[in-house]
């Protein structure tokens, strides 16, 4: 397939794909025989990657056999790839989610699971159920199939040996680590913030935390910019830390996102969301109910580059993952967004096919 006239870094270019991948990116370019899509000068993006989003539309991760349902409506709003996220339960129960046969279906490609607790700190449990909060087990966990991505408190006893030895992307977060633990947490191989200032230990002159420490060794943040989880400056200012090369835009999203405001479970627990607002009886913000998409257009609204917003929600995440995604490139997936000039979808392609 050839897709015509696109617009990549204010240039005019064709995106030849063939077999799901970017062949070539060029002016003009013709071929016997591929077919041909128009996008009439439309601004062209790679496809979105979360790396950390617990459901939508009435479903969850924690539902198991929903994942194709979720993926379609991800991919319906720009996010060709993604990591269903598990919540703070009983071990077995995690378990029977994450160790399936994790076939493609239709829509957003699953990459693996983000595994969100149960190794997580009480004190900073957000909206994950206390009961199952519990120290990390390496042997556990390496019990678990298809886990890219676990979240773990590094002040937990043990968690120091399990990160060294874990072999998933292993990301700090629900945290109560002091600058120095954080560090060495860095020190043992931990890669990543999780929703950076929701959940850890906040920043203090004297004691610069998880994001100081993160700030120091240059690892990658996630941050949830739905507008309501962290002031717009907050987000303005992880950019000038962090940089559109290690900062990452992640949605959090609930079962909740994509449909009204009502009563939901999460992880096991009530949950309220009134005004888009997803609460706990206790009063903790319980994930968001927007979407990457929406988060990538937050980002633009509260200030970032546009181009610099989306890299952050596409090629920064598949660094940090280590895939051949989330970038307009020869030899990459063919995964790309056409969008208007208002910035709303036009079109979405996955492996070089319009969706």
């Amino acid at each position: 397939m050839i897709y015509k006239n696109a617009i990549i870094d204010n240039e005019k270019k064709d995106i030849l794909t063939k077999d799901g991948l970017i062949v070539k990116i060029d002016n003009e370019i013709a071929g016997i025989g591929d077919k041909e899509y128009d996008f009439n000068g439309k601004k062209v993006y790679p496809g979105l990657i979360d790396i950390h989003s617990h459901g939508c539309i009435g479903y969850d991760t924690m539902d198991g056999g929903k994942l194709e349902e979720m993926s379609i409506y991800m991919a319906k709003n720009g996010i060709t790839s993604w990591l269903p996220t598990t919540m703070t339960m009983d071990f077995e129960t995690i378990k029977s989610v994450t160790n399936i046969n994790l076939k493609q279906g239709r829509g957003a490609e699953i990459l693996g699971f983000h595994m969100e607790g149960p190794y997580i700190s009480p004190k900073y449990k957000g909206a994950q159920n206390e009961k199952y909060i519990k120290k990390p087990d390496i042997d556990e966990f390496n019990a678990l199939k298809n886990i890219k991505m676990v979240t773990i408190a590094p002040e937990l006893e043990g968690s120091m040996d399990f990160i060294k030895k874990c072999n998933a992307i292993v990301s700090l977060g629900h945290t109560s680590a002091d600058y120095e633990t954080a560090k060495a947490a860095i020190k043992c191989g931990a890669r990543c913030l999780t929703h950076t200032f929701n959940a850890m230990a906040p920043i203090h002159h004297r004691n610069l935390g998880p994001i100081g420490a993160a700030s120091d060794e240059n690892i990658y943040a996630q941050v949830i910019c739905d507008g309501i989880h962290i002031h717009p400056c907050a987000v303005r200012m992880l950019y000038k830390i962090f940089g559109s090369e290690r900062m990452i835009l992640i949605s959090d999203s609930m079962r909740a996102t994509g449909l009204d405001d009502g009563s939901y479970e999460f992880g096991g627990q009530n949950i309220t969301v009134k005004n888009s607002v997803a609460k706990t009886s206790g009063g903790a913000i319980a994930g968001s109910t927007s979407n990457l998409y929406k988060c990538v257009l937050k980002a633009i609204e509260f200030g970032l580059p546009e181009r610099e917003a989306f890299k952050m929600a596409s090629e920064t995440p598949s660094k940090l993952l280590g895939i051949n995604k989330g970038m307009l490139k020869e030899g990459f997936v063919a995964d790309f967004i056409a969008v208007n000039d208002d910035l709303t979808i036009n079109n979405i392609v996955i492996k070089g096919e319009i969706f």
